[in-house]
């Protein structure tokens, strides 16, 4: 049985023995595709199809076995399952791998294009792919299309406009309609907004928020890489690194929008999925990076396709037998009050917010409590919490990405007492002092990185805290 067989059976068995429903292989057959087109194994396919939650991952066995016996009712036929895939497939792999050649090797010109503009539309795939396709090859963190205005990329912080016609109402909306399954296409048109994420093949994976604005429809594009990036490669502290050491306990990673929480939060649990035989629970809106379960099991669940919310799916959690919680949002006090009882009962919760430094993340947890119940929140609080990375993305001096600017508050006896005691306030003098346990102010890593010549001075300056800290930098 030769490769392409293999494949046409692989598909005939998973829906005619009802692995998947013929819904489900809709989702399933951009994976497939690429697996045919990229040259990977039926193993490889079907392990990347488990570890999505699209084939039970203790059938996947039971589903290469018979493959590779081949039922009689293809064998009966060969010639014919032979002859008939041959013309079709031919025309279709000339635009791949002509697209494929001109978006996978960015080492033919020596430095990438400031914008987009010269963007073709290739047959066989649709405007809105090769758009996203080549803003992921340009290395930019998001794609914007409205209507009335040319397409936007953000690159190192910064919105360019591509050199493109301005997009119609009739080709956004179109757009959407080409990415949109029907029960997406219908929620879009009764809610108005729609959070989601877009998996066109294997190596490809985007954030959306599709919205309605005065104009028409309009989507930002968040492009997740395909590769999770490690501790190391983001040049998080040591500290940082220590808090996975923990069983139990509050972790909270803030910033605000497009400051790397998402990356920084899946380098964490990609450590302690390779390091610990422990079961993790992500509850996402949407499922940004895909974990592979390596040591651990890790379970992903999408809040509106896999749970109706962040607060059932963590009161869910407690009774499916979790090591590790990682929540992509703590967005309300139902979430945060699931959170910090979480972490109450014995497991290590992973969540971000959209705040600015430690002490106002502090002080945002406790003011969603009603007054009567702040002074037992700020105990709970006080022995749960474990540590607060607060950070923020800078366009570095030499133009080449951004650098990591990080605010680190460790819990340690004092800074409990202080929050037990509604001293919030002097949580940034526990930081000061508090170096030796891995405490750094957002100020002091501005200064570091204008000291290294890392980034500009003035950069730092409408970033920090307490500008006075770098004004002999701005006088120099």
């Amino acid at each position: 049985m030769n490769r392409d067989e293999e494949f046409d059976l692989f598909e005939k068995i998973i829906v005619d023995e009802g692995y998947v429903s013929k819904k489900q292989m809709e989702s399933c057959l951009p994976f497939i595709e690429m697996g045919r087109s990229e040259g990977l194994a039926l193993d490889q396919v079907c392990e990347v199809l488990a570890g999505d939650g699209f084939l039970p991952a203790d059938s996947v066995q039971d589903i290469l076995t018979k493959v590779r016996s081949g039922p009689a009712s293809l064998e009966s036929e060969p010639e014919q399952e032979q002859a008939a895939p041959e013309p079709e497939p031919a025309p279709e792999p000339e635009p791949e791998s002509t697209a494929a050649e001109s978006l996978t090797t960015p080492e033919s010109t020596p430095e990438p294009a400031v914008s987009l503009a010269s963007v073709e539309v290739r047959k066989g795939d649709t405007h809105l792919n090769t758009l996203l396709r080549q803003a992921r090859l340009q290395g930019v963190s998001d794609l914007h299309i409205s209507v009335g205005l040319a397409p936007a990329i953000r690159r190192d912080g910064k919105l360019e406009f591509l050199d493109l016609p301005a997009a119609t109402a009739e080709e956004t909306r179109s757009w959407l309609k080409e990415i949109f399954t029907e029960e997406e296409a219908a929620k879009f048109e009764r809610d108005l907004e729609l959070d989601f994420s877009y998996t066109p093949t294997i190596t490809e994976r985007y954030r959306v928020n599709a919205f309605w604005d005065r104009h028409g429809a309009a989507a930002s594009f968040r492009i997740v890489r395909d590769h999770i990036p490690t501790v190391e490669e983001l040049g998080l502290p040591k500290p940082v690194k220590k808090l996975t050491d923990y069983r139990q306990g509050l972790v909270l990673v803030t910033g605000p929008a497009g400051s790397g929480k998402s990356t920084t939060l899946a380098a964490l649990i990609s450590l302690i999925n390779h390091d610990r035989k422990e079961h993790i629970i992500t509850i996402e809106d949407p499922v940004e990076y895909i974990h592979q379960s390596d040591q651990a099991l890790v379970n992903h669940r999408q809040v509106g396709e896999n749970t109706n919310s962040f607060a059932s799916a963590l009161r869910a959690a407690l009774r499916e037998d979790p090591d590790v919680i990682m929540v992509g949002e703590m967005r309300d006090l139902e979430t945060i009050s699931m959170a910090i009882s979480a972490a109450e009962t014995g497991h290590l919760v992973f969540g971000t917010l959209h705040t600015r430094g430690a002490t106002r993340t502090v002080d945002r947890i406790l003011d969603v409590f009603p007054p009567k119940e702040q002074a037992q929140i700020r105990t709970m609080v006080s022995e749960s919490l474990r540590g607060i990375i607060s950070q923020q993305l800078i366009p570095r001096k030499d133009g080449k990405g951004r650098a990591l600017a990080m605010e680190i508050l460790m819990m340690t006896p004092a800074a409990a007492n202080l929050i037990r005691d509604a001293r919030t306030f002097q949580l940034r003098s526990t930081m000061q002092t508090g170096k030796k346990f891995g405490m750094k102010l957002m100020d002091d890593s501005l200064v570091e990185l204008v000291e290294s010549g890392t980034i500009e001075p003035k950069e730092a300056f409408i970033r920090a805290e307490n500008p006075q800290n770098l004004l002999k930098y701005m006088q120099k």
